[in-house]
């Protein structure tokens, strides 16, 4: 028998269970269910290594959420948050960090209210750029925070450009101690980007913060992968560290050649009289026509 959603949209606690889910409340007030707490998630540290992407359509999300992905996070734009809401939506069950964007917060306010306005439309926590100074107040305020160390692309002008980090022992020291700020500044996870596998392992052992690794090999606890990636939306180059596991952009060529295909078919056969049939008209009855024509005169 399918399990009926309660009054409030949640999985009852007896199927909720069932199904391996926790059911929560939203800093907004909803309940809802979710395979992950941030408590669960930390519980994981060093028993398993899990899985992580970036949906960027509501498809993707529920394909995401179906295959069982652990945890996801979604690109917020506070002045335009229906795609995170569509998102949230389509993937009820799946923990999500909502990204916010380093520019949308200049302040310690700002950025405490952008972390709730992100979490009263469903987000179960926040990836940021921000500074330790910005994570703190968030997290002082209750919100759960993932930072970001190593290449950081929109601070990519401190470290040489879009290119790995950590290379020497003084980048190395100063990715360790970032890390370590983090922690201390309260968050709960890290994503690190584009360092050596082994400084990543090593770091990982001496940080209580669950690293998730993003082209810097299997040394996180959680490893992360865009769903551009992992579904082959877009043609080459790819970055080294990322991997094509199917390959939809050759399907959607494919299927943009069969749409210029077939309009062509149609503005041919409307040129040529072949469209439409009689098959796809109507008829009226016997001596209507005259009788209009009558009317009209």
């Amino acid at each position: 028998m399918a399990s009926h959603a309660t009054g409030d949209g949640s999985i009852p606690s007896r199927d909720a269970n069932k199904k391996g889910l926790k059911r929560i409340m939203t800093v907004g007030g909803a309940y809802g269910t979710r395979n992950y707490t941030v408590k669960d998630l930390r519980d994981q540290k060093g028993k398993k290594t899990l899985t992580e992407t970036v949906p960027f359509s509501i498809e993707e999300a529920a394909a995401a959420e179906e295959a069982g992905i652990d945890t996801m996070k979604v690109r917020f734009d506070p002045k335009n948050p229906e795609l995170a809401i569509a998102i949230r939506n389509a993937a009820p069950n799946t923990f999500m960090a909502f990204s916010c964007p380093l520019i949308a917060a200049a302040t310690k306010d700002e950025a405490v209210k952008l972390g709730y306005k992100a979490m009263e439309i469903g987000a179960d926590a926040v990836m940021t750029q921000w500074s330790p100074e910005f994570i703190e107040a968030a997290t002082k305020a209750g919100i759960p925070v993932q930072g970001h160390a190593g290449l950081v692309p929109r601070r990519s002008t401190w470290t040489g450009g879009l290119k790995a980090v950590g290379k020497n022992l003084d980048e190395a020291i100063w990715i360790y101690n970032q890390i370590k700020i983090f922690e201390n500044a309260g968050a709960y996870a890290v994503e690190v980007e584009v360092i050596p596998e082994d400084l990543l392992i090593e770091i990982t052992k001496r940080t209580s913060l669950l690293t998730s690794s993003i082209g810097a090999g299997k040394g996180g606890d959680i490893q992360f992968l865009f769903a551009d990636d992992i579904l082959g939306n877009n043609g080459p180059p790819y970055v080294r560290h990322s991997k094509q596991y199917k390959n939809l952009y050759e399907l959607k060529k494919k299927m943009q050649s069969e749409r210029v295909d077939g309009f062509k078919q149609f503005i041919k056969e409307v040129q040529s009289g072949e469209f439409p049939k009689e098959e796809h008209i109507i008829s009226t009855p016997k001596g209507l026509i005259e009788d209009f024509l009558n009317k009209i005169k």
